[in-house]
């Protein structure tokens, strides 16, 4: 009943950029955080940035000055501006929202399905 898409992936040369959308909708009564994740094959997935209501955006090191995560709260929507893209920054990226949906429901992490970023040199 929650679904979240993403959208915006793609091929891009090393040095470019790409902006990531999320939108969450259903039955959703209050996004506690949301954020981005990615997994590379063979890899763990890891945490490239979120932003939980506070509005403290946590990014990984790697990314840091080079991505940057907004959130639309009236849209249910999360951001990923990615600029200075690299080789390594390559994988399938989940986003990710920490949401309630209802008043007596207790706060459980949703997942989108993915969108592919591969970054050429």
């Amino acid at each position: 009943q929650v679904q979240l898409v993403e959208s915006g992936g793609g091929l891009v040369q090393a040095g470019g950029s790409l902006r990531l959308s999320c939108v969450a909708s259903g039955s959703i009564f209050s996004i506690e955080a949301m954020g981005w994740y990615r997994q590379a094959p063979g890899k763990q997935r890891e945490l490239v940035a979120s932003i939980p209501n506070s509005g403290l955006k946590n990014y990984a090191d790697s990314v840091k000055g080079r991505f940057t995560i907004s959130r639309d709260n009236a849209e249910n929507t999360v951001y990923l501006q990615m600029n200075s893209l690299k080789p390594e920054d390559t994988a399938s990226y989940y986003c990710n929202a920490d949401l309630r949906m209802s008043l007596m429901s207790q706060s459980t992490a949703y997942w989108g399905r993915g969108t592919q970023v591969t970054v050429s040199s």
